[in-house]
């Protein structure tokens, strides 16, 4: 027993324990987030035998988490947030938090921070901004099923359906089919303001099938996503189509900025992003890969700002491109990504930071369409430094500078 847990707790630990009361119930129960975590964290120790010991467990508003972010909370893990920066793009300054355990990687990004600034700055455009969502419905035959087909893209009706599907942010933008048998897979997409807009758009998706229940009363629908969004996986028709913000970011790289801050030259960076991000991704078959480490400056960025994590998987689809010009002298360097828990006190201060916390007022998107292109031009700095750093044979040792400790773990304080 925890000489910590009263005795008041103590009977509720047991209870969770023996399964009189379920775990998911002792927020609402009690009316205390923080008290509801610490006695399930007990009972989960009483039930594995593990302590638990280094998670913390004070130290985080669990009432702020209830209901939008986590459930069956215990605690929360710590990561350090660093600074890269600061990204001079599109005339501004911006200083881009990055919560990482990798060694090296903000490091990295700074230089390439650095590179982009010494040259005079980077510059950005979206391209295509809109969230998807696809069902999967069924009709008696395949003939029918192209029937919906045909009605779903014919223009004259796209007016009728989308006042069905918007709402006050979701706007509908297009819907794209594909039949497989008697399946009809329906992949709409839509703008959804500075939300990420998943719940928006599901909302409209139903609405919809709701409308067209009434004309094809033989549909039945099979699921609200059928995978063809596709969410959270590898899939070409995201990297063709797009999903959530488009963007490309381009600079260029002076020649001495080049020898001096990323210690290398023009050439060789040209026949490293050719050989390696462009040949090399094709040999491997690659879905969108066509880059260095695009994932680590996104993922790292998304978690600091409280972005999903697992959108990584679709707005890590990134070509790096290069080339020389100025008579060979400068580089030009460009990257095209495809992309994708705000209200926590932490990740709004990192969304603050960049000058994108909530929703525009003045212009519904625009924060989320900045946030995109402050992702798009780091990861930009990004592969510039990373690919300097191969080219100049660096990787190794910079890597043993930077992600390996020196320190005696055994005896550092906590």
């Amino acid at each position: 027993r925890n000489p910590e847990v009263t005795a008041d707790d103590e009977e509720i630990v047991s209870s969770v324990v023996s399964g009189k009361i379920p775990s998911y119930v002792l927020e609402s129960r009690l009316g205390d987030c923080r008290r509801a975590a610490g006695i399930r964290r007990e009972a989960l120790r009483r039930i594995t035998g593990r302590t638990l010991e280094g998670l913390p467990l004070d130290g985080l508003d669990y009432a702020s988490i209830l209901g939008q972010c986590c459930e069956l909370p215990v605690g929360y893990v710590q990561l350090p947030v660093g600074i890269a920066g600061p990204l001079v793009l599109d005339g501004r300054e911006y200083h881009v938090p990055m919560a990482t355990t990798e060694g090296c990687l903000v490091a990295s990004a700074n230089r390439g921070c650095k590179a982009i600034a010494e040259s005079g700055g980077a510059t950005s455009v979206v391209l295509r901004d809109g969230m998807t969502r696809a069902p999967v419905v069924r009709l008696p035959t395949a003939r029918r099923a192209a029937e919906l087909k045909a009605f779903l893209e014919d223009p004259n009706n796209f007016e009728t359906i989308a006042l069905v599907f918007n709402s006050r942010f979701a706007k509908l933008q297009g819907i794209h089919c594909a039949l497989a048998g008697r399946n009809l897979y329906m992949r709409f997409s839509c703008s959804t303001g500075d939300a990420m807009g998943m719940n928006m758009v599901s909302k409209g998706v139903q609405n919809v099938l709701d409308y067209l229940q009434n004309d094809f009363e033989d549909m039945d629908a099979i699921s609200l996503s059928s995978n063809f969004c596709s969410d959270k996986k590898p899939a070409a028709v995201n990297w063709i189509e797009g999903r959530g913000k488009s963007v490309v970011c381009e600079a260029i790289i002076k020649e001495e900025v080049v020898r001096k801050v990323l210690k290398t030259n023009v050439p060789a960076l040209v026949e490293l992003n050719m050989i390696k991000n462009l040949a090399g991704s094709a040999i491997a078959g690659s879905l969108g890969g066509f880059n260095a480490h695009a994932s680590n400056i996104v993922s790292a960025i998304y978690i600091a700002t409280g972005q999903d994590p697992a959108q990584n998987v679709e707005s890590s689809h990134c070509i790096t491109m290069m080339e020389a010009v100025n008579d060979g002298k400068d580089l030009h360097i460009s990257v095209g990504t495809v992309g994708g828990g705000t209200q926590l006190a932490s990740q709004a201060a990192c969304l603050d930071l960049l000058g994108v916390k909530g929703a525009s007022l003045e212009s519904p998107g625009a924060n989320a369409r900045r946030l995109a292109t402050v992702v798009a031009g780091a990861v930009l700095a990004g592969e510039l430094s990373l690919l300097s750093a191969l080219a100049a044979g660096q990787l190794v040792k910079s890597h043993m500078k930077y992600n390996r400790s020196s320190k005696d773990l055994s005896k550092a304080a906590c």
